[in-house]
């Protein structure tokens, strides 16, 4: 594992314990926020590219992937995938190799989570996570990533970027 990945993960662990709360580029998070970004950013989250959604198994329910057999980013509903941004984009090409076996990533709002499998788990009964605010993202991000998600706070849009475009969900009010 990479220097920087590990000093990341020691700094959420020991965070999550710490106040169960963490506040990314900021002192606070605002509200009922588990997980919170500054207001302003440019910067949004960047969704796990995986080779074939298909392929996966044992999937939570909420789970959010970039799917690179078909270049959109997909949310699993507990039942089946939901493709969130229409047409297909443009997925970087996958090195070869595996990821580490891990029965738990790394969980922020709990000491542990029963049965859920990921990088990063965000499990709390009062709690959510507050996506990075961006105004208008396709605008304000030079360099979007495929699979890079913010919310947009004056549209009041889910906005996903699916390596060639930009898509939005929902005019949430």
């Amino acid at each position: 594992m990479n220097l920087n990945i590990k000093i990341l993960a020691i700094s959420l662990f020991i965070s999550a314990f710490a106040s169960a709360q963490v506040g990314f580029e900021k002192t606070s998070v605002d509200g009922s926020g588990l997980v919170d970004f500054p207001s302003g950013t440019t910067k949004g989250i960047i969704l796990p590219q995986v080779s074939n959604n298909t392929n996966m198994t044992t999937v939570a329910e909420g789970t959010f992937v970039f799917d690179g057999a078909t270049s959109k980013v997909k949310y699993y509903n507990g039942t089946e995938w939901i493709e969130l941004t229409g047409e297909a984009g443009s997925s970087r090409t996958l090195l070869a190799g595996g990821e580490n076996s891990q029965s738990k990533g790394i969980i922020i709002g709990a000491s542990d989570s029963p049965a859920e499998k990921g990088v990063l788990i965000l499990e709390s009964q009062d709690k959510a996570m507050i996506l990075p605010k961006v105004i208008d993202p396709a605008t304000n991000v030079k360099s979007p990533s495929a699979g890079m998600m913010c919310y947009d706070p004056v549209a009041k849009l889910v906005c996903f970027y699916n390596g060639t475009s930009w898509a939005f969900w929902g005019n949430i009010e």
